[in-house]
């Protein structure tokens, strides 16, 4: 008989059991350093295609890889034991068909050991969601502002701001429910309607840009921590000035080693000490 160690990990079903009660608290990272330091106070760590952004200064989401999001989704997962460890599905790796979608998100999840994939789309993605679940790939969905899709919305704009683009954003959430998916992001959509899709969903929302009303809220880390390019997004909110101490020590570290003060002895080997 196998013996299975204990998992303490949290898990989609744990992650889908929050809905109506205690919020869902997410971030950002593709990092180790970043994922170990936010792992204790996470439900889930997103590891984002925003990697393409902040992490190599691409103007967009759309050039990034299959392999650089799995390479990066490795590091999160072998530096962190708690947080539910999801990674997105980049541009281009999964809207061909059902069957390059589970190709894609089953090397991902198999090379990294992330526990769920994400995947931006409407309605038309729905059945590419079932697939997925069918086949033992837990999805999040993500609808509305879809940074994937920047070419077709002319933009990153808030999005389900009239009735019609509303009730197709509320159709969108409603059949990747229908088919399978664990959880769905609502990224810049109408207030009203992130309230309204929290009440009549079944699964769990998860805001950025959406309602208070959500189930939980993810952020890009960068934001929180002040380390962009100076632009925060309305919807986002700069918890700590990290960027000040970042440099506060660069020009500390700087300035020891101009005066010469770094290194010291004490900072070389082969050196006797002192004897005390």
């Amino acid at each position: 008989m196998s013996v299975h160690s204990q998992i303490k990990r949290r898990t989609v079903p744990e992650l889908m059991a929050c809905k109506g009660g205690q919020k869902l608290v997410s971030l950002t990272a593709y990092i180790a350093p970043i994922a170990r330091q936010l792992d204790p106070y996470m439900d889930m760590i997103l590891v984002g295609d925003s990697t393409a952004m902040v992490g190599y200064a691409m103007d967009d989401t759309l050039s990034i890889t299959v392999e650089q999001m799995t390479a990066h989704a490795r590091a999160v997962v072998r530096s962190t034991s708690h947080a539910c460890v999801v990674v997105d599905m980049p541009f281009g790796s999964y809207q061909e068909s059902p069957e390059q979608a589970f190709r894609n998100a089953a090397y991902m999840l198999a090379h990294s050991g992330a526990s769920a994939v994400k995947m931006e789309g409407g309605e038309a993605l729905a059945e590419t969601t079932r697939f997925l679940v069918e086949r033992g790939v837990p999805v999040l969905s993500h609808v509305g502002l879809m940074p994937q899709y920047v070419n077709t919305m002319g933009g990153f704009k808030a999005q389900g701001m009239s009735d019609t683009a509303a009730q197709r954003i509320y159709n969108d959430a409603l059949a990747h429910q229908s088919a399978g998916a664990f959880a769905v992001v609502l990224e810049g959509v109408a207030e009203a309607l992130g309230r309204r899709l929290t009440e009549d969903l079944r699964i769990p929302t998860i805001g950025i840009g959406a309602s208070p009303a959500c189930d939980g809220q993810i952020l890009v880390t960068e934001d929180i921590l002040g380390l962009g390019d100076g632009h925060i997004p309305r919807f986002a909110k700069t918890f700590a000035d990290a960027g000040a101490v970042i440099r506060g020590a660069a020009a500390a570290y700087a300035d020891s080693v101009r005066n010469g003060s770094f290194p010291g002895l004490e900072n070389c080997f082969g050196v006797k000490r002192n004897a005390e």
